[in-house]
């Protein structure tokens, strides 16, 4: 498999970080809004995250090597995993910094320019996590994703910010400001909530999701009617990598290269129907009753409980 050098994408975001930061902060200094210090804070997030994403990235690069015989592409997990993090610490700050103005408002200044850069900064994140979005998703990178959601929810956050300091100068009410900065804070709680939940699934080695598990199912099954069967199925998640290991049982008399051309065809057909999949099929007999002893993830286990079926 060709693994395509994603780096560049990161850097990508760690423009638009930068960019959105210089931005916001002005938009901030003209203001006064703590809804629009809001958005520069989690901008510095953002920062944080694509440098993260890009350290990840290129140890995901990396190929197998002696110590790492599956490869690196797990690493991308921790990037995603710590951009949810921090996403959850900007969401803190920020609910810091609205409540304290909620006690104490303050009126807005020079509310036009203000808003004019804040909008700026919102399309450029709003393009970059388009691109990121795409990219990641053909290409099954939960790094590129994760950095897309994070910029995404900038953007809504931004969106809420300026519907914040609108109803401000509507309505005159300062608290307005704040509390919308609270709702914004909610919002981010949630997004980095599912990408932290995302990153631990994949570090706990989580199966494949059902539309993928079907199509490895149906990859078997259409052997099934020439008297072949198959146990021990176990599917496996690692960054854009997905891994398959299965028990096929073909008749005993069946010899050494039949089978293999049976492997290999159901090989075959797996990686046609699921990206980036590496499959790890093993020959069993049905006339051999050993070869009903792993079906379990121990095999012990597995010969123990027949035993207890036969008692």
């Amino acid at each position: 498999m060709r693994v395509p050098n994603l780096k560049r994408y990161a850097w990508l975001s760690i423009a638009a970080a930068v960019a959105t930061i210089a931005l916001k902060t002005v938009a901030y200094l003209l203001t006064g809004s703590v809804g629009l210090l809001s958005d520069a804070v989690e901008s510095i997030v953002n920062l944080v995250g694509a440098v993260m994403a890009l350290s990840m990235l290129t140890v995901a690069s990396r190929p197998a090597d002696e110590d790492h015989s599956y490869g690196h592409s797990k690493a991308e997990y921790f990037s995603s995993g710590v951009e949810g993090t921090l996403i959850l610490i900007a969401a803190l700050a920020i609910a810091v910094a609205a409540a304290d103005r909620l006690l104490a408002p303050q009126p807005l200044e020079q509310i036009g320019a203000g808003l004019a850069v804040s909008m700026a900064a919102s399309a450029i994140n709003l393009a970059v996590a388009i691109v990121l979005l795409r990219v990641g998703r053909q290409h099954h990178s939960i790094t590129l994703e994760a950095n897309a959601q994070h910029l995404l929810t900038d953007v809504w956050t931004s969106a809420g910010v300026l519907v914040g300091v609108v109803a401000v100068v509507a309505t005159g009410w300062l608290r307005l400001d704040p509390l919308v900065a609270l709702l914004v804070a909610a919002n981010i709680v949630w997004t980095g909530t599912r990408i932290v939940r995302r990153s631990i699934l994949g570090l706990m080695d989580t199966a494949l999701p059902a539309a993928e598990l079907a199509a490895v199912k149906a990859a078997l099954d259409s052997h099934l009617s020439d008297g072949i069967e198959y146990h021990a199925l176990r599917t496996r998640q690692s960054g854009a990598r997905r891994f398959v290991s299965v028990h096929v049982l073909v008749p005993g008399g069946w010899t050494v290269h039949r089978g293999h051309e049976l492997l290999e065809d159901i090989e075959a057909r797996m990686r046609a129907a699921v990206p980036n999949v590496t499959a790890f099929t093993h020959l069993e007999s049905l006339d051999d009753p050993a070869s009903w002893d792993d079906q379990l993830l121990d095999r012990h286990d597995a010969a123990s409980a027949r035993a207890r079926l036969q008692d």
